[in-house]
């Protein structure tokens, strides 16, 4: 992604800009010594010049210069699986869980580390979308206690493999309670710490991340797309 902003060069910078831009107009190329001699300016003076235009290299620029194609950085790897994962996006998974929701009076979303944040986050999205008495808690001992048969429990985790959902699940289900499991990454041990499950995502990331490195924009994605919904159903139910 390429901002070439003029507006930020300081006045011999902008003479640069013009000397250039016209020197190019009769000119097929520009070496970067021959820059610096035209403008009457050190090279390092050009390069400079040209990262503080929003360019990557010299030769991003003079690709701008004379309208050529610009070359660029490859998109980075989670870009690159994000994009992957909005191509294959499941809608289906989308409206089994509003359907889940829907069955329930009480909801609470839980996860460890930075899925917790995310858990908070949606805790405010659904409220305001439902009437619904929903919660985003921090430790087991919570779920215990205000868990009953009206509720669903809705578990966030990447992996499942920072720490297991065993004791949760076991909890939760004591009190009646119906689990959920958004996961984004395939794991058969979680299986047996869930009612139901979603996997997300087909593209695993990196193996070298820890799992609270690992990035939850595609936890962000669904359960966005589960608040879209359900607005569209409320205004639909209003007209």
């Amino acid at each position: 992604m390429i901002n070439v902003n003029l507006s930020v060069l300081n006045p011999l910078e902008q003479q640069i800009y013009a000397k250039l831009y016209d020197y190019s107009r009769q000119h097929s190329n520009i070496r970067i010594s021959e820059a610096a001699e035209l403008c009457d300016c050190s090279v390092s003076k050009i390069s400079k010049f040209v990262k503080k235009l929003g360019f990557e290299n010299y030769k991003q620029y003079l690709d701008f210069l004379y309208a050529r194609e610009i070359s660029s950085k490859e998109p980075s790897d989670e870009l690159t699986r994000i994009s992957k994962f909005i191509d294959g996006f499941d809608e289906k998974k989308v409206e089994e869980l509003i359907t889940l929701i829907e069955a329930h009076d009480k909801i609470i979303l839980f996860g460890y580390g930075p899925s917790l944040i995310c858990a908070q986050y949606f805790e405010y999205r659904l409220r305001t979308v439902t009437n619904k008495v929903i919660f985003a808690v921090a430790d087991e001992i919570s779920i215990s206690s205000i868990s009953d048969e009206s509720t669903l429990l809705i578990l966030l985790t990447v992996t499942g493999k920072f720490h297991t959902f065993e004791s949760i699940y076991n909890a939760a289900t004591a009190k009646s309670c119906q689990v959920a499991m958004v996961v984004e990454e395939y794991n058969t041990d979680l299986f047996k710490q869930c009612d139901h499950i979603f996997w997300l995502s087909k593209y695993n990331q990196p193996n070298d991340l820890l799992p609270y490195e690992k990035s939850r924009t595609v936890f962000f994605i669904f359960l966005e797309e589960v608040i879209q919904n359900l607005m569209r159903k409320n205004k639909a139910a209003i007209e």
